[in-house]
Parts: structure tokens; sequence; C-alpha cells
């Protein structure tokens, strides 16, 4: 069984989001192997991500469930620096660690640690946190 989860963790798109219901990838991938949960509840593996899961486990393929969000393309938070208070909600919301920064300093973004899982954005008291695709920073970096 172990086995099963891993290669049905590694098809997921480790965003850690929680719109599947379960507190990450992995408890997800461990529910799909021991048949609690079905193959389309990740919005963010998309229609693609559903098919692929079935054919791992031998079941029928299914659309994701479009009531658990949108599929988007990847993408990443950025913190708009000059609205930035330095509150750390932010940080406590991630569950990546992508962002940092201290207390009453301004925070940033890794973006090759986050998953674009928008769990950062409800708790930013002055929604200085905004999402952008993943080409767009790659174009910005040098």
């Amino acid at each position: 069984m172990i086995a099963l989860v891993e290669r049905l963790d590694r098809l997921l798109p480790q965003t850690q989001c929680g719109q599947c219901g379960f507190d990450g990838c992995r408890p997800y991938a461990e529910a799909m192997a021991r048949g609690d949960a079905g193959v389309d509840h990740c919005p963010p593996g998309g229609d693609a991500g559903a098919r692929a899961l079935a054919k791992v486990l031998g079941v029928p393929a299914l659309p994701y469930d479009r009531s658990r969000g949108q599929h988007l393309p990847a993408q990443v938070a950025r913190v708009v620096e000059a609205d930035c208070i330095g509150c750390t909600k932010c940080i406590q919301a991630c569950p990546v660690d992508a962002i940092v920064g201290g207390a009453k300093y301004m925070h940033t973004v890794n973006a090759d640690l986050c998953t674009g899982c928008e769990l950062c954005i409800p708790p930013c008291p002055v929604d200085c946190i905004e999402l952008v695709p993943t080409d767009h920073v790659r174009a910005a970096q040098p």
C-alpha cells in the first residue's frame, strides 16, 4: 500500500491547498489508496490529474469535482511590498513555509517554494497579496 500511496502522491500537484477536503496532498493520496476518497477531489490537478489518478487506481476516470474549486494555471503569491504591514498572518497560513519576514517588517514570497494554494490571502488584513502566473515570475527573474 505504501508504494501505491507514493505513486498517487507524486501525481498530485503538491499545492497542499486542502480543496480536496484533506490536510494536504499526502493525506488525500492515503485516503484514495484506502478507497476512502474518489479521484475527482483535486481542482489544481484538473481533469488530467483525475484521469491519471484513476489510471493508477484502475477505476473509471471522472472529471474533477467543480464544486471544490476552479482549475487554474500554475500561479504563485506575491506580496505588494508597499502595502505589507508585517502582521505575519500570511506566514502562519502558508502550508509550505514559502513566505518569509519578521513581525512589523515587509514579507516576501519565495516563488520557488510557493504552490499557489491561495491560503495566505484570506488572513491578510490589508489585501497586499496577489497571485501571478508562474510564467510572469520566471520572466521577471534574471
